[in-house]
């Protein structure tokens, strides 16, 4: 079983990747800045690159028939996107949006790419083990969206927060949290209303689970403890 379903592990590709590591593509690169909001790419838009995120967040969905808005992975600092266009799709069936100001994001050409992976197999291992972790990742996703509760997606949310960021207060014992998603971003990736998220969020704290403010979360008790 994957140690968690929400996050990359150790994903920071833009360490790996972007074209200014590499010597014969370094004069001719720019990074573009986006505002918060502003779309980096629209479904249908034509699939011809990917992106790999340097500074900021970026919001990856899709819009459903109705027009409701659903969330597939909200990406952070090192993460790349847009990379079914390795594997040949021609258009998004998704949209790509930065959610935070000042969101830096590195281009890279499909043809280019490939000629860098053609030149590093370790770079091209990197690449498909992403590939494989984020389909993974994204299946068990839908599980538990198609067939838990709301509660239980909020705990098995908080599980992989514990696993990625938490550390053990030496003091205390108790296990600290420091996170960069807001309550809005845990909603729209939960498949639930922030109204909803702060009820169960409460009834967590109330139960001597643990305590929240803003991007810090203490536990004082393991979920497992949660009836």
């Amino acid at each position: 079983m994957m140690s968690n379903i929400w996050f990359l592990e150790n994903s920071n590709l833009f360490k790996k990747l972007c074209p200014h590591k590499f010597k014969a593509y370094k004069e001719c690169h720019d990074f573009d800045n986006y505002p918060k909001n502003d779309y980096v790419y629209f479904s249908e838009d034509a699939a011809n690159k990917v992106y790999l995120i340097e500074k900021g967040k970026v919001k990856i969905g899709y819009y459903t028939e109705d027009g409701e808005e659903v969330v597939k992975a909200i990406l952070r600092r090192g993460e790349m996107f847009g990379e079914k266009a390795i594997l040949g799709e021609e258009r998004r069936n998704e949209f790509a949006q930065s959610i935070e100001n000042s969101t830096s994001i590195c281009q890279i050409s499909i043809p280019i790419l490939h000629e860098l992976m053609r030149n590093n197999q370790n770079l091209t291992l990197s690449i498909y083990k992403f590939l494989n972790f984020r389909f993974k990742k994204l299946e068990r996703r839908l599980e538990l969206l198609l067939f838990k509760d709301a509660k239980d997606r909020v705990v098995a949310f908080l599980d992989d927060l514990k696993k990625e960021y938490g550390y053990c207060c030496p003091e205390t014992g108790n296990t600290i949290v420091k996170h960069p998603y807001t309550q809005k971003d845990i909603a729209c990736l939960i498949g639930t209303s922030r109204p909803t998220l702060n009820i169960i969020m409460n009834q967590l704290k109330e139960a001597g689970i643990l305590i929240f403010y803003r991007n810090e979360l203490t536990f004082y008790k393991t979920l497992q403890s949660v009836s």
